[in-house]
């Protein structure tokens, strides 16, 4: 049976005792909850992909303490990782590497690459000193579905199947790591985040390439992700008003305008106008226009420039769900 425990001393030891005993622990990280396992132990891996129904080829995110343990998971570490390593961890920024010997396919999905992280986030760095090794954390979610941002997310997606909930309140971003494979020489993003492309551009002095065939899979790059359980158009603001049906009253609503006079959708929620508020309620407002009652929900279509880019990916995602 699951139990959540406020992130005291005391409760991270038990998490990392936990840990060593191949359990399953969800911990807050300043991007959304993991559900982490010991990434050296491949029966606890395997755990994690059970319990979510995650795919076997889907690889996971192995979370370290520091840049210095990067290569016990990884064969060498290019100019390129090193630099982005040094500026944005601990941070929102997976580096896919090629993994080390002995790596085991649970964590790379039987590819030759792994992502690597060091999570910016006190109670995820605190677990990672005690308990001395990598946690294979993926999302505390069932796979596919919306990303968990606070320990009352945790609990209700996965109830007892988790052993441990370490509870650090809200997380801070909301939305998942950037993810850049620095594996192939010229770096290239993978999934866009809270890091930019220009940011990773200056600190390199070199742009991304563009994600290519042979690029090695990552999470969150399926069509269909972070969906919710109701069905969700994306409706472009220009056509707001004409597309907007008058009348409907099973819609839930996620828009940047205000409720109309006279509105009879089951939920509106006024959305934040700028990218990072957006971002940080993104999916407890999913959850809370899927909990609402409604058959639909429509999302007015965030601007398209570059400061949105991580945004419109999960909402075009979620869509596709």
């Amino acid at each position: 049976m699951s139990s959540s425990i406020a992130a005291s001393v005391s409760a991270i030891r038990d998490a990392a005792a936990t840990l060593r005993r191949g359990g399953l622990v969800a911990f807050p990280t300043e991007t959304v909850y993991g559900l982490g396992a010991d990434a050296s132990n491949p029966a606890a891996v395997a755990r994690i992909y059970q319990v979510k129904g995650r795919p076997a080829g889907h690889p996971v995110i192995v979370h370290i303490g520091d840049a210095g343990q990067l290569l016990r998971w990884a064969r060498e570490i290019p100019e390129h990782a090193a630099k982005l390593a040094a500026r944005f961890w601990p941070g929102p920024l997976t580096l896919v590497l090629v993994r080390a010997s002995g790596v085991p396919d649970e964590l790379t999905g039987g590819q030759e690459t792994i992502g690597l992280r060091v999570p910016g986030h006190p109670v995820a760095l605190e677990l990672l000193r005690e308990f001395s090794g990598g946690i294979a954390a993926p999302s505390a979610n069932r796979f596919g579905r919306i990303s968990p941002t606070c320990a009352e997310h945790v609990r209700n997606d996965l109830g007892s199947d988790v052993d441990l909930i370490l509870d650090g309140g809200a997380c801070e971003i909301g939305i998942e790591s950037t993810i850049v494979d620095v594996s192939r020489g010229r770096p290239v993003v993978l999934r866009p985040g809270r890091i930019s492309e220009d940011q990773i551009a200056r600190t390199l002095g070199v742009a991304s390439a563009p994600r290519d065939a042979d690029a090695p899979r990552a999470p969150g790059m399926l069509l269909s992700h972070y969906a919710p359980r109701q069905p969700l158009r994306l409706v472009a603001s220009l056509e707001w008003e004409l597309r907007l049906p008058g009348k409907s009253t099973r819609r839930g609503v996620m828009s940047f305008r205000a409720r109309p006079p006279g509105d009879a959708s089951v939920i509106w929620i006024h959305a934040p106008s700028a990218p990072q508020p957006f971002g940080h309620d993104l999916y407890a407002n999913l959850r809370t226009l899927d909990a609402s009652g409604c058959d639909e929900i429509l999302v007015e279509e965030p601007p398209a420039s570059a400061d949105w880019s991580a945004i419109r990916d999960r909402l075009s995602r979620a869509r596709s769900g």
